[in-house]
């Protein structure tokens, strides 16, 4: 590839990361401007190294595929060396949040790597070649049962089978479809199903919320998802590929439904959620708690008992969650500064955040940061706005009870919290970065040499066009306030 046709390649790739950075670089500008004291604390350029790292993630695979493959592991880990090095040296709360940081990070990892391998271990085999009419069900499937065992769960049990039946009419669209509708907008109706409305249970809204609340836009966004889907799929066709079509469905390993229940139960095992249940970090200053080491202990079991068959026949591997662990927790570390200045500026600037800038930070923002502390740091913005406190329960259940504004003419608090948990949730299908299972898809899609959308593809091609507009039509009859 000569220079020029390099450049010009590079340029077309970046602009849609350009497109979804703006929100991100309008809030450090903003906070420059403004001279908040929180810039004090963080530079706005110690949130560069998480930028590099996207566009690294973004657009490496494709300018430069073997550099990156065989080293993505030490660019996470270069790029994370600034950021660690500037929390350690600046003092006792630097300290204490590199702490809490690695809590997150092995509590999301130890979650991600049980439902990996303890899936891996269940071999679902559908008799009937993919169609239109049998994808939507499948898709629709996962979409429900996303609120039973998480989006992740869902992802991971479901995507194998999926790419099972489409063997020989796979198309990129596919994998894009079951991201979109699995991965991320299916969970948006229970606590379970996402992390960000996970947090939010945890801080005191009633688990039925957003249930309550969210299910007709849901059901209207996953419908239009889905006709879009059928009209993309029945331009296909037919396969010609070897499917087994006898015997419906056949499922082996299931003894591993007892793991993956076990796993969804273990979740709730948080002294948030159970007064006076133990805490390790308390206890022993330990950077998990007892959750992680009940999910670390299952998954160990389930692999070591697992139907040799069913890790067979899905081509059971421990890559992708290997490619997942060293990515997230450069992702996890280098965006502490931008998480630290973008929730210093909703806070200082809450007052004049209507439900409007409330639903597109909360959106866009989860798209390229991690969607679950982005929720946080606007859900901590908006309690604030109505003079409450987010880490006090009672006055999180006010709050999604629905406070009258103080400003006279603005909303109630009720759809502050609505627009920030359906942005959250659904904004996180932007990117493959935005939601825990959306990387893990990919990575498992790509094993088997599917026709899989890189990053930038993925976001200029499908996230763009197809989803901004289905959320731009829900702003306009929900959030237009």
């Amino acid at each position: 590839m000569n220079s020029l046709n390099f450049l010009k390649r590079a340029a077309f790739c970046a602009a849609p990361l350009f497109f979804l950075m703006a929100a991100p670089a309008a809030a450090f500008c903003s906070a420059r401007a403004g001279g908040a004291a929180y810039i004090a604390v963080t530079p706005v350029w110690l949130a560069f190294p998480f930028v590099l790292l996207l566009l690294m993630i973004a657009g490496a695979p494709l300018l430069f595929p073997r550099f990156w493959e065989h080293h993505y592991q030490k660019v996470s880990i270069i790029l994370t060396l600034p950021v660690l090095l500037w929390y350690v040296f600046s003092g006792g709360h630097g300290l204490d949040l590199l702490e809490h940081t690695l809590e997150e990070y092995l509590s999301f990892i130890a979650l991600l790597s049980s439902l990996f391998i303890v899936a891996g271990g269940i071999l679902i085999r559908i008799g009937r070649r993919g169609s239109p009419a049998v994808n939507l069900m499948l898709l629709l499937s996962g979409a429900l049962l996303a609120n039973v065992i998480g989006t992740t769960g869902a992802s991971m049990l479901l995507i194998r089978p999926y790419l099972r039946i489409n063997k020989g009419r796979l198309k990129a669209f596919h994998i894009v479809f079951f991201i979109f509708i699995v991965s991320n907008i299916g969970g948006g109706l229970t606590p379970i199903g996402d992390p960000p409305l996970f947090l939010g249970f945890l801080r005191g809204v009633p688990f039925f919320w957003v249930l309550a609340r969210l299910w007709l836009p849901w059901l209207l966004t996953i419908v239009a998802l889905c006709l879009i889907f059928m009209v993309f799929d029945a331009i296909v066709g037919k396969s010609d590929a070897e499917i087994d079509v006898s015997g419906g469905i056949q499922i082996r390993g299931k003894r591993n439904f007892l793991f993956l229940g076990l796993l969804i139960l273990s979740v709730f095992l948080d002294p948030a959620v159970i007064d006076g249940f133990p805490s390790l970090q308390q206890m022993f200053h330990l950077p998990f708690g007892i959750r992680e080491v009940i999910m670390s202990v299952i998954a160990v079991i389930a692999y070591r008992s697992a139907d040799k068959e069913a890790l067979k026949g899905n081509e059971f591997n421990f890559e992708p969650i290997r490619e997942i662990s060293f990515l997230f927790i450069g992702i996890f570390f280098t965006m502490i500064p931008a998480l630290q200045l973008i929730g210093g500026y909703a806070r200082l600037n809450a007052d004049g955040f209507s439900v409007t800038r409330f639903y597109w930070f909360t959106g866009i923002l989860s798209g390229v940061l991690d969607n679950a502390p982005t929720y946080l740091n606007f859900f901590a913005g908006a309690l604030g706005k109505f003079g409450l406190d987010a880490g006090n329960p009672v006055d999180v259940k006010l709050f999604a009870q629905g406070v009258a504004s103080p400003i006279v003419g603005d909303t109630s608090s009720e759809l502050y919290l609505l627009a920030i948990s359906a942005a959250s949730v659904f904004f996180g299908a932007l990117t493959y970065i935005g939601n825990a299972p959306n990387f893990m898809v990919r990575n498992i899609a790509a094993q088997t040499e599917a026709d899989v959308p890189d990053f930038l593809e993925y976001v200029y091609r499908y996230s763009i066009p197809l989803l901004l507009p289905l959320f731009g039509t829900l702003w306009f009859f929900m959030f237009n306030y």
